[in-house]
């Protein structure tokens, strides 16, 4: 067996999509009911790396776990964007009108919610993971219940798809970031985007300040996201993500966020997934 790789959920979910799309099939999943016990796993030594969600382009970003990735001292190497696709499935033989509740994550319920307006007479009930309540209606031969999963959970649980796409918004992916107890993977000419964290000081102009140093060391800035800094109220820090052409051009900038800037940390440097 490949490497040991930590999701969140289980087979057939999203997570498992983008860990096989990055890694290939010969891969060991560690199937994780939360965000953090991926980070457990990475911190043990029990894999080798995992997989996580960090932003939607409907929902924005997965804001806590900016912080598990900081205080944890794991590392980004990588990342996958993904197109959502949303797909009602039952056990094989029924039909839409055998179905009295459809389950499935929170989120994949609100981007569904158009589709059902149309069927008010069908519950719907949050579970823990798209693909859970998949492998729920096989395992458990539930007559009456749909799941809103990937297609992959379908395929694996054998069930039939009887509404294709039925996600409100069409242009609707995910970015998932790859994680590492270690720090780069790849050569510096192969790099080309970062993740940082740092703090700026209270004095008026202090963030443009920072972002005029980035622009001149042409960095494209591509997020920025503020967290309260917990142990200080009132205080926070800025999560960012830039690209740039060169590595050389990202070092400098790098040196001189490290004057600048409070509590300044590289969170991962690796290859953009997403050339514009």
């Amino acid at each position: 067996m490949g490497l040991k790789i930590a999701i969140q959920g289980i087979k057939g979910s999203n997570h498992h999509k983008v860990a096989t799309d990055f890694f290939g099939n010969d891969i060991e999943l560690l199937e994780c009911s939360s965000f953090d016990a991926i980070i457990d796993h990475l911190l043990t030594g029990t894999a080798d790396k995992g997989v996580m969600a960090i932003e939607n382009s409907i929902a924005g970003s997965i804001i806590p776990n900016y912080n598990l990735v900081y205080h944890n001292k794991i590392h980004i190497i990588g990342e996958h964007y993904l197109n959502i696709h949303h797909h009602l499935m039952v056990l094989k033989g029924r039909t839409f009108e055998d179905i009295k509740e459809v389950h499935s994550h929170p989120m994949a319920l609100l981007q569904c919610k158009e589709f059902f307006r149309a069927h008010p007479h069908i519950k719907l009930v949050e579970s823990a993971d798209t693909a859970e309540t998949a492998k729920l209606i096989k395992e458990k031969k539930l007559k009456n219940i749909a799941a809103i999963a990937p297609k992959m959970a379908a395929e694996l649980y054998g069930l039939d798809i009887i509404a294709d796409n039925i996600q409100t918004i069409v242009n609707n992916a995910t970015r998932f970031i790859i994680l590492k107890k270690q720090n780069k993977v790849l050569p510096k000419e192969e790099i080309d985007k970062a993740s940082l964290r740092f703090i700026t000081d209270h004095k008026r102009g202090s963030l443009a300040t920072v972002l005029n140093v980035m622009s001149d060391c042409n960095m494209n800035l591509t997020k920025i996201q503020s967290l309260p800094v917990i142990e200080t109220p009132w205080k926070y820090a800025f999560f960012v993500d830039m690209t740039f052409e060169k590595y050389e051009q990202f070092a400098k900038a790098k040196s001189l966020l490290e004057i600048m800037a409070e509590d300044f940390q590289v969170l991962g440097e690796y290859k953009n997934a997403r050339l514009q």
